[in-house]
């Protein structure tokens, strides 16, 4: 359980209204949401609106060498809940269109997610879980899980999120980490978990809950029926230390560690992306998962502060992509790397008219110049989108805002941040196009990693997080991600820690030492490929480590670059791997 503090009183606010100029039009005092007999109303609105101060940006830089958004200050609020905050704007775009199954066709208005998101948070309560409880989604993307992060978030519950691609072995370690005490999935996943469950000695569960129907688990749908009589006021706690959201972030030293993410860091995060000022008519494609920070953020929270609609899909499939991306006239969509590279190069695309798309919005992984320029000039989008961030930090940092100038670079920095360049061995503040460590501070950035005090000091210093990534900046103050400090692969966007591969293939009876590293692929970013030291005597094979690893992790971990036997591993001194080595032998190859 996490430790949240829940006060007495109604929740109420004085809120600083910002407009488009930059000056403080008014102050309005908000009062809570409340219930009465199944009917929900609030005192008023929420309006906290913020909007870009400039829309153009230059080189701010202190003498210390620290770099500056170019964006005035926006006024955040210090103890703002995001359930408080999320449910203002649904009520502001009560009459509009939401969300919508691109599969199924359900959908939900503004309207219907006010009152179903407070019966669930009603039924939570009434099911006993109290602040501070964690609950967890293993799910593919529905308009249910919006329901789920709003219901969480009004009865004080934290929502850990999961990859719906987990093996039960994966999903087994992320209930025994987050501590959880429910999980909400779907009929098609429920075996996974029942597995996962069945296999550990202190995950205790006190129901399954599904989206649909499946025997021995409570249907999702007794909660959106709930009378929602035990819900009298919408949690507020300190915004600053009760968590949020609990997503996980791979790490380059082991397992994956939560992030801590608290009312304040994500209701910041929506603030300062106001930069990016979408309109009432767009509509977006919900096709990056919901479990993941972009997805969770970027897109389903963002949405709602922006007044948008959009249409979810529960993964990729070329036809289906490109026909919902066709018929229901997308303005808008959020995509990574290889699905731009789809739209630029596939055949298939030619046969829907895609001529609705306005913007594509690009994170998760860098995306080249000559790409953007492809897929602009195939689909003549007006606006390719980059931006940067992690999990830790909400997730964004920097954003490209348009007229795009500078096509490559992921943007300048987002309101209210402020970023550094250092020398990663002399920890020496550099400057324009010198090539560094990325430091990254605002109130975007997590309370910490759960249960992980030395990692979070690590990540962590003199209030500055240090990214692991490596980058550097332009005159004009435009970032560009040039490499990775850190050894996480990317495959597809997803984040692959060689070490975990790499605890894993060690169990392996004839397997006697293994190193894995990321090696370059167009389509996916990079692929997972492995080294591997065979016991003496041992007939294993390539075949064999494939399927090995193939039983035990997920589709995205597998080792689609291959196994490469070798008489030792590369290390140091110390016994640290010496990927860089690995990585030369390999690019040594691919030349001969």
């Amino acid at each position: 359980m996490l430790q949240n503090s829940l006060r007495p009183n109604l929740y109420s606010l004085t809120s600083k209204i910002i407009s488009k100029s930059g000056t403080t039009q008014k102050c309005q005092k908000n009062g809570s949401w409340l219930l009465n007999h199944g009917k929900y109303k609030s005192c008023s609105s929420i309006p906290i609106s913020c909007y870009p101060f400039s829309t153009t940006c230059c080189l701010q830089q202190t003498k210390a060498g620290i770099i500056e958004s170019a964006y005035k200050p926006l006024t955040i609020p210090d103890n703002v809940d995001f359930g408080s905050f999320i449910l203002s704007h649904l009520e502001q775009y009560k009459d509009r269109p939401l969300i919508e199954n691109g599969l199924t066709g359900v959908k939900y208005s503004y309207s219907d997610v006010i009152s179903k998101s407070l019966k669930v948070a009603s039924a939570f309560k009434k099911s006993g879980y109290k602040p501070g409880d964690v609950i967890a989604v293993f799910s593919t993307n529905n308009p249910e899980y919006l329901l789920v992060y709003i219901a969480a978030a009004a009865a004080g519950l934290t929502t850990t999120t999961m990859n719906s691609a987990y093996s039960a072995k994966e999903l087994k370690f992320h209930l025994e980490n987050s501590e959880c005490c429910a999980i909400i999935t779907t009929e098609e996943l429920v075996s996974t978990v029942k597995e996962a469950v069945g296999t550990s000695e202190t995950v205790k569960l006190k129901e399954i809950i599904v989206f649909g129907n499946s025997h021995g688990c409570r249907p999702f749908s007794t909660l959106v029926e709930d009378d929602g009589t035990a819900l009298t006021e919408v949690y507020s706690g300190n915004a600053k230390e009760d968590v949020l959201v609990l997503p996980y972030s791979s790490g380059t030293t082991g397992l994956p560690k939560g992030v801590m993410l608290t009312h304040h860091n994500i209701v910041s995060n929506l603030l300062q992306l106001t930069v990016l000022k979408l309109d009432t008519s767009d509509r977006i494609l919900g096709i990056l998962p919901f479990y993941h920070i972009y997805g969770m953020v970027c897109i389903l929270f963002s949405i709602i502060t922006n007044g948008c609609s959009i249409y979810t899909l529960p993964k990729f499939e070329p036809e289906i992509f490109l026909s919902t991306l066709s018929k229901n006239r997308i303005t808008c969509v959020h995509l990574v790397p290889p699905l731009i590279l789809f739209l630029a190069k596939h055949p298939l695309v030619e046969d829907y008219d895609l001529s609705a798309i306005r913007r594509i919005f690009s994170g998760a992984a860098p995306l080249g110049k000559e790409l953007v320029l492809k897929c602009k000039e195939r689909l003549g989008v007006q606006e390719m989108i980059q931006g940067y961030g992690l999990t830790e930090t909400s997730p964004v940092v920097h954003v490209s805002v348009p007229p795009i100038r500078h096509e490559g670079s992921v943007g300048t920095l987002i309101p209210n941040t402020a970023a550094k360049i250092i020398d990663p061995e002399t920890n020496e503040i550099l400057g324009p196009m010198q090539t560094g460590e990325l430091c990254i501070k605002g109130p975007q950035v997590m309370k910490g990693y759960l249960n992980r005090p030395e990692a979070t000091a690590d990540m962590i210093r003199d209030g500055w997080l240090y990214s692991g990534d490596l980058a550097h900046y332009d005159e004009d103050g435009h970032f560009y991600i040039t490499d990775r400090l850190k050894e996480l692969i990317k495959y597809k966007g997803f984040q692959v820690a060689p070490a975990e591969l790499e605890a894993l293939l060690i169990t392996h009876p004839d397997i006697k030492d293994c190193a894995v590293i990321g090696i370059p692929d167009e389509k996916a970013g990079e692929l997972p490929r492995a080294y591997v030291v065979s016991n003496d005597k041992s007939t294993i094979r390539e075949e064999d480590v494939l399927n090995f690893t193939k039983a035990n992790v997920a589709p995205y971990k597998q080792l689609r670059g291959g196994v490469e036997f070798v008489p030792e591993i590369p290390k140091s001194a110390a016994g640290k791997i010496l990927r860089r080595i690995l990585r030369d032998s390999y690019k040594n190859k691919l030349n001969d």
